[in-house]
């Protein structure tokens, strides 16, 4: 089964299928969360989410994403567990492709042998590290809604965890057992997120730093480019790079690095 979708600012319920799913995103930004985590999926990237997993679902500003459903056991290597990956033009044909394919196509003919290529290619795809892990506590969740609703507050640890009713010490000994980081590289994560749906929207680099409270933009700059490996204009314009200009009218690109 497949679809296709255009829209703005779309949302999807909690919900939950047999099949898992891969939603790829041509243009926009999807956010996916499910219990424990939150995923963010930019341009030319996919989320995929295991069957019978509880999840929601999201568009940020002008999307178009694609989505198809895997029977569980269609192949042995298909990944175990929710994550964003990485999509390969060979991968990205094969998916818009595979979601013109009728629900029942025949086994053994061209469209079953392009779909058995598509699965080999989502086996290796590699995974993109855009995961926001959510704790568990009810205080840490708490945390979480404090620090989305003034990502620009500059207050410390020690301050964050009295608003909770923590301890410093506490809370950085539940962050690290629930979710495998310490509170900085934690809210790092956050801004990476919070920064890509902002610069995809159109915002300048410039503009985005502010918001999430950095004085300057270079601090910014060199905030993402240790998160993720290159600054966030280019990080952007690399997934738009590869796709025909009919696929994206109108897009505009973030600022200068």
């Amino acid at each position: 089964m497949s679809a296709t979708s255009v829209g703005k600012d779309w949302e999807n319920a909690r919900h939950r299928h047999h099949k898992a799913q891969l939603i790829y995103s041509v243009r926009g930004i999807l956010n996916c969360e499910i219990e424990d985590g939150v995923w963010i999926v930019p341009p030319q990237c996919a989320i995929w989410i295991p069957g019978n997993l509880p999840h929601s679902a999201r568009g940020s500003g002008e999307t178009e994403c694609h989505c198809l459903f895997v029977e569980p056991d269609a192949a042995s290597d298909l990944p175990k567990t929710c994550c964003t990956i990485s999509v390969s033009p060979l991968l990205r044909e094969l998916l818009l492709k595979a979601v013109s394919f009728p629900a029942l196509y025949a086994p053994g003919g061209r469209e079953d042998r392009l779909i058995a290529v598509l699965l080999d290619e989502l086996g290796q795809a590699p995974v993109e590290g855009l995961h926001l892990p959510m704790p568990r506590d009810t205080r840490l969740r708490r945390l979480v809604e404090l620090l989305l609703g003034a990502p620009s507050d500059k207050s410390s640890k020690t301050d964050w965890a009295s608003r909770i009713g923590m301890s410093e010490r506490s809370m950085s000994r539940v962050l690290q057992n629930e979710i495998g980081m310490g509170f900085g590289q934690w809210r790092r994560q956050l801004h990476v997120i919070l920064a890509l749906q902002l610069l995809t929207k159109g915002e300048s680099v410039q503009a985005v730093a502010f918001t999430l409270g950095y004085e300057n933009a270079s601090g910014f700059v060199t905030m993402f480019r240790k998160a993720v490996g290159k600054p966030p204009a280019r990080y952007l314009a690399e997934r738009v790079a590869d796709r025909e200009p009919a696929l994206v009218p109108g897009i505009v690109l973030p600022g200068r690095d």
